[in-house]
């Protein structure tokens, strides 16, 4: 339970003030990522050993936050999502709450952790070979010094790798709900205002200005609205808006009050997607802590403001990201969605005025009523202002979560940020916004990440994805991905969506099987504008895209598989043509045991063959072979 109960703004200042005096005096402050990444790569074995080591060694740590019987005020807790996925899991160890002077230990694992606990935590030494090292071989003992954190500027992701998620009063202690406290000493006009004067837009994928949504809602006179959370991040490669949800929920669950307080609504739902079980719990914690402590239920910091959150889990389907089925699925309905107007502002949950944001939305929110609308635009660009949070995966050095002022330079973000492109390869293009986005080329790869830009050169920023991919990327067999997830994820309300992008997809693949006619690329041009045409939501609207950007840029590729019959990329099986290079073939019939079809024959000691006609390319010859014998 709450050890008190926060009546009024004093409170909140007071327990602020109170949470800072704690942190200044640990001595010793050890964060161990608990982001899923870091918890992928063992970080739940690490904290329970590291946890034991303290303990054997004879290392106190404080049981709470204000635990003042350590002797040496030494605090071990975890953190949300850090950033640098790929070398997880991350150990920062800060003296005197101080991370300029912190240590920062990448890819821990269990085997390490008795000498963390000897030599750095209890001697201040530090361990070399647990830092992080560049292409190099320089090695960083401070993450702010790693170039991967050099072009970021943290504001929605500020909290996650700093503070307890599961403590709320950490969050007060950074400034939590003194955004909220600004609000409710203004008038809901002043707060709408500030939203529209700060130019923020919604971080979903549509970019409609949040300032706008609001004043729509706030203009209708119903007693009841809402205020909902769309946190069903769907798109493969994005886990942005997770990670928020996990490591610092509370300032979604502030920014929502906010936008509560603004409109005259006193109830809100969270829409969670139930693959993300953490940041659900998380979530869940969150709003008890804050029922607890009197932040959310009636008469909010001494206003009067009413205000209560629930969550919702959805099942997984990724149409339920489009406002209108969100709705649906959480009144229990199938999750589909329906023509607008009337838009959710004046009709959405329950028949209410509702206003939907996304995660990264709300958690700007607070921000931005701490601080004003023009330090918030100190960030960004024109039209496009504040930060972008943005996962990169694919063919990249370090793949994981950044935060970026709107538009910083993609070419920045693959190669200074994420480190360039595995085994030094060649960029070939980025996708872009996930399914509903695009495929952006090397050559265009300068382009600056704000709305306008990247729409201009046939993609949209989305909720945030990257997928990096390097010349051995087929660009059709990307087409064919990602239509195969619209499709399946499609709900079937729409003719053109349900059966026009099942037409584009057998296309597809016919053409990465190598029966690919003339005409087929005419085709699919005709499909996607009546695919885009004819679906009632952005779901269909955009399916299109990965298939319109990559035939934009990258039709030559197409041609190929079309006409010469062949993959440039050696990537789509159908064109691949197995053969035995008879002076480096050993004679072994290692690779004629493990053929499934019994395509290779011949005599031991003496070179194999293998029958194109039986083949059947799966490639299990080659990977058996020790002497590079084997080659298509």
């Amino acid at each position: 339970m709450a050890d008190f109960k926060i009546n009024i703004v004093a409170d909140l200042e007071s327990l602020k003030d109170k949470v800072s005096a704690a942190r200044a005096a640990e001595k010793i402050r050890i964060s161990l990522c608990m982001g899923n990444g870091c918890l992928a790569a063992g970080a739940g074995e690490v904290y329970d050993a590291l946890k034991e080591s303290l303990e054997k060694h004879g290392v106190a740590t404080k049981s709470d936050l204000f635990d003042e019987g350590v002797k040496d005020n030494i605090n071990y807790t975890h953190t949300g999502c850090q950033g640098m996925c790929q070398h997880g899991p991350l150990l920062q160890i800060d003296p005197e709450n101080n991370s300029d002077k912190g240590i920062t230990y990448m890819k821990v694992t269990v085997d390490d952790v008795d000498e963390i606990v000897e030599k750095t935590i209890m001697n201040g030494e530090v361990i070399e070979r647990l830092l992080h090292k560049d292409a190099n071989g320089v090695s960083y003992k401070n993450y702010k010094d790693i170039p991967f954190y050099q072009l970021q500027t943290f504001v929605t992701m500020k909290d996650c790798g700093r503070i307890n998620p599961h403590d709320i009063r950490e969050y007060i202690g950074i400034g939590g709900y003194l955004g909220l406290a600004n609000a409710l000493k203004s008038t809901p006009a002043d707060v709408i205002k500030t939203m529209t004067d700060s130019g923020l837009k919604g971080r979903g994928g549509g970019g409609f200005p949040t300032g706008v949504k609001w004043n729509f809602c706030a203009k209708e006179t119903a007693p009841k609205k809402y205020v909902v959370c769309n946190g069903d991040e769907g798109d493969p490669g994005a886990f942005m808006d997770d990670a928020i949800m996990d490591g610092s929920p509370q300032s979604i669950l502030e920014g929502m009050r906010i936008a509560g307080f603004a409109i005259g609504a006193d109830e809100g739902w969270i829409y969670v997607r139930a693959e993300y079980p953490h940041a659900v719990k998380s979530l869940g914690k969150a709003i008890e802590e804050a029922r607890e402590y009197g932040l959310l239920g009636d008469n909010i910091l001494g206003s009067g403001m009413k205000f209560d959150i629930h969550i919702k889990e959805g099942a997984g389907a990724f149409v339920c990201g489009e406002e209108t089925a969100l709705l649906a699925s959480i009144e229990g309905k199938r999750g589909m969605p329906r023509p607008k107007p009337p838009f959710p502002a004046h009709s959405g949950l329950f028949g209410k005025p509702t206003i939907i944001n996304n995660v990264e939305t709300f958690a700007n929110v607070p921000k931005i009523m701490l601080l004003g609308a023009d330090v918030f635009k100190q960030n960004g660009v024109e039209g496009s202002y504040g930060t972008k949070t943005f996962s990169i995966t694919g063919d990249i050095v370090n793949s994981g979560l950044i935060e970026v002022p709107m538009g910083t330079k993609m070419s920045d973000i693959v190669y200074k940020i994420g480190g360039g492109v595995l085994n030094n390869a060649k960029l070939k293009a980025v996708q872009v916004g996930g399914p509903s986005g695009g495929c952006v080329p090397a050559d265009k790869a300068d382009v600056s990440m704000d709305y306008d830009s990247v729409k201009a050169v046939g993609a949209i920023v989305g909720s945030g994805g990257l997928v990096v991919m390097s010349e051995t990327a087929c660009m059709v067999d990307v087409a064919k991905y990602f239509m195969t997830f619209t499709q399946s994820e499609s709900c079937g309300k729409c003719t053109m969506c349900r059966e026009g992008t099942k037409r584009m997809l057998e296309i597809l693949t016919k053409i990465c099987d190598g029966r690919g006619e003339d005409g087929d690329i005419e085709t699919l041009e005709e499909l996607a504008k009546a695919v885009s045409d004819g679906s009632l939501c952005a779901l269909g609207k955009t399916a299109p895209n990965p298939v319109l950007s990559t035939l934009r840029y990258f039709r030559s590729e197409y041609e190929a598989h079309i006409y010469d019959k062949k993959c440039p990329a050696g990537k789509c099986t159908a064109f691949k043509k197995y053969h035995i290079i008879p002076d480096k073939c050993k004679g072994c019939s290692a690779c004629a045991r493990k053929c499934p079809v019994g395509a290779i024959s011949g005599e031991l000691k003496k070179p194999f063959v293998i029958d194109s006609e039986k083949c059947i390319k799966c490639g299990v010859c080659a990977a058996t072979c020790k002497f590079g014998a084997i080659e298509f």
